[in-house]
């Protein structure tokens, strides 16, 4: 199995610069991963590091806590868009679907996918916040909404992805989306267990040592 390319070789930290991102997109690049993902304002240096690798350049929306104003959410994947990012992970309205608004978690989403443009947009559930209801119900609301991608953790909530989340997905979404699992993976063994249970992508910040 050729796990490189199932990686989105990411790096989200608050204190990232720009000789780190020049970094990861050279070793993006050397591994042939599937992509970067990284801030926002970094997505016009990545994608030009990028051009010609056939590694894709991904970025986040609404991010890390998926409460931002739907408008600002529109306004960030246009920006991004502009400056070329390939794909678009966005945070849920993770309130909204506590508070059972899944009409408001839907039209949320509906609008990123419209902004997208046909750029593939993963919809990150935050699943450690959520019941398994919720998980499900979330990804219907994704698949309603036109997102090519369920997800299940940004990396900054309170846990990150498991196997029987992602099992959980896959039972809901089948075939009709893919499945990006991030958080807490650090082991080859951790990445074999979640493609085996339906991830079609795996985020990491640790894509190098995973492919030794």
């Amino acid at each position: 199995m050729d796990l490189a390319k199932y990686i989105d070789h990411t790096l989200l930290k608050a204190d990232a610069t720009v000789d780190d991102v020049a970094a990861l997109c050279a070793e993006a690049a050397e591994h042939g991963f599937a992509a970067v993902c990284v801030n926002p304002v970094y997505v016009d240096m990545a994608a030009h590091l990028l051009a010609g690798t056939g590694v894709k350049v991904a970025t986040v929306v609404g991010f890390p806590l998926g409460a931002t104003f739907t408008e600002v959410k529109v306004l960030e994947t246009r920006a991004a868009v502009l400056r070329k990012a390939d794909e678009i992970d966005m945070v849920m309205n993770i309130g909204a679907a506590k508070a059972g608004q899944w009409d408001a978690v839907t039209e949320d989403i509906r609008q990123v996918v419209a902004a997208a443009e046909g750029r593939p947009v993963k919809v990150i559930l935050e699943t450690a916040l959520l019941t398994a209801d919720e998980k499900r119900r979330g990804c219907e609301a994704s698949l309603a909404a036109g997102a090519c991608f369920v997800k299940t953790s940004t990396g900054f909530g309170p846990g990150g992805a498991t196997v029987e989340d992602v099992g959980l997905l896959k039972a809901v979404v089948g075939d009709r989306a893919g499945i990006k699992a991030s958080g807490g993976i650090r082991t080859q063994e951790q990445v074999v267990a979640m493609i085996a249970a339906g991830a079609t992508r795996i985020g990491t910040s640790a894509g190098v040592a995973l492919t030794r």
